[in-house]
């Protein structure tokens, strides 16, 4: 079975600079990076994608474009046209995925704010469809997550993609922003062929506000069956490393990238040996 691709999201390492991180995350042997717009913007986009390539780093997303319901204070038509430009920046860096947030609920009914999302994405799809970029959009824990989407489960996010025939729609899930989902690993199986990415993390309990995210193997989550799960659904994408919370702000982050990929070659290992015992 292939070896997945390892990616660190640069959100893990959110004091480090655009350059320190494709430096750091290249030496530790990891082939994948998840850019982030702010950090790629201050460094300069064509400069970015020069200095990806340099190191031998596999852009596996963008993040972000979103906020279409105004809940960050943006106009629609606004947001509409970051949006475009994010799906450019994307093309630019060769990254195949851009992570879309809708914005949250706000003032309006949860009917008219997933208007504003399929229209917003009705705008987007054929320009993402043209670049060959794949929008992503992401269900949150509403406890966590409900300023970004109103996204809450893997099925709100699989009926919203079912509402568009395109390829180039589909999901992020993130497993700490899924803990405490009801049989998170039976919907994962589910939507493994609607998923883009799959992010790590782990955690003592579900999300509650800030995020707490733990290193790989250091929480509750199950992690192993996870990957497990979704490997023998046909899953073969990216798996992207996404700590954040005050605690991984204040490590070490050589260290914390180091023991990730530690963890996650374990996981990997025992995933394979897993599908190599015979049938009883």
């Amino acid at each position: 079975m292939r070896v997945p691709l390892l990616a660190i999201n640069q959100l893990t390492t959110f004091r480090w600079s655009f350059e320190t991180d494709a430096q750091r995350i290249a030496e530790a042997g990891i082939p994948g990076i998840h850019v982030w717009r702010q950090k790629l913007v201050d460094y300069g986009v064509e400069k970015g994608a020069h200095l990806l390539e340099e190191y031998g780093l596999k852009p596996v997303a963008l993040s972000w474009a979103g906020g279409f319901t105004g809940s960050d204070g943006r106009t629609f038509a606004d947001a509409l046209s970051d949006g475009k430009l994010a799906i450019e920046q994307a093309a630019e860096l060769q990254a195949p995925v851009l992570v879309v947030h809708s914005g949250s609920r706000g003032g309006h009914t949860v009917n008219h704010a997933r208007r504003l999302f399929l229209s917003a994405l009705g705008e987007l799809l054929p320009l993402a469809e043209e670049h060959g970029i794949q929008l992503a959009v992401e269900p949150m824990h509403p406890a966590a997550g409900a300023e970004w989407t109103f996204l809450q489960s893997l099925a709100d996010a699989i009926e919203l993609t079912k509402k568009f025939d395109s390829a180039h729609l589909k999901i992020v899930a993130d497993v700490y922003q899924l803990f405490g989902e009801k049989n998170l690993i039976e919907q994962l199986k589910k939507a493994a062929p609607h998923l883009a990415l799959v992010q790590l993390a782990d955690a003592d309990e579900a999300p509650m506000g800030e995020p707490d995210r733990r290193p790989l193997g250091s929480g509750k989550l199950p992690l192993r069956e996870i990957v497990a799960a979704l490997r023998s659904a046909g899953y073969e994408g990216a798996f992207d490393i996404e700590l954040m919370g005050l605690a991984i702000e204040n490590s070490d982050y050589q260290q914390l990238i180091t023991q990730s990929r530690g963890y996650f070659n374990d996981i990997f290992g025992a995933t394979t040996s897993e599908k190599s015992l015979p049938a009883k």
